[in-house]
């Protein structure tokens, strides 16, 4: 069998749709993470035609690549953007394990509900729903997950704003 480069006749004729997005990326656990998540975001929801939701996922995203890198003992953060049945989902894992003791338990996740006080204003503004919990994932660690449904989302700050 042979290897072949890929051609433009190779290359799907129809630009990327919404319900195409699906999207991970391992970034570090930096200051200047938030950031790269944020052009990330940009970009991915321009090339699927999701421009209108942009200024609220842009947030969400933001917020939670910042949580993750503050409360994570590792070297990285993992990011997921998916759009499935009309809402954006947005996954970050971290390497913060759950705590077993309930006292430590409830402390950790209440700094974290904390930090996240501007992703739940948000989140509530778009109608759309958040949380956090074990990672489910080999190695464990931390899930944070914010669905952004399209039609809450696509008013969120854009009062007077045109996408193209």
């Amino acid at each position: 069998m042979t290897c072949s480069t890929p051609t433009r006749a190779d290359l799907p004729s129809e630009p990327p749709a919404p319900e195409t997005l699906a999207y991970s990326l391992t970034l570090p656990a930096a200051p200047h993470t938030p950031s790269i998540a944020r052009a990330a975001t940009r970009a991915v929801l321009r090339a699927h035609g999701l421009q209108d939701v942009t200024d609220a996922a842009v947030q969400v995203v933001s917020e939670l690549a910042a949580c993750a890198c503050r409360f994570t003992p590792t070297a990285e953060v993992y990011v997921s953007l998916r759009y499935r049945d009309g809402a954006l989902r947005v996954n970050l894992y971290d390497g913060h394990p759950r705590h077993t003791h309930a006292r430590l338990s409830a402390a950790c996740d209440a700094r974290r509900q904390a930090t996240l006080r501007v992703l739940a204003c948000v989140v509530r503004a778009c109608a759309g729903d958040w949380g956090f919990g074990d990672a489910r994932e080999p190695g464990g660690g931390t899930r944070m997950w914010a669905v952004l449904p399209r039609a809450g989302a696509r008013g969120y700050l854009s009062h007077g704003r045109t996408y193209e």
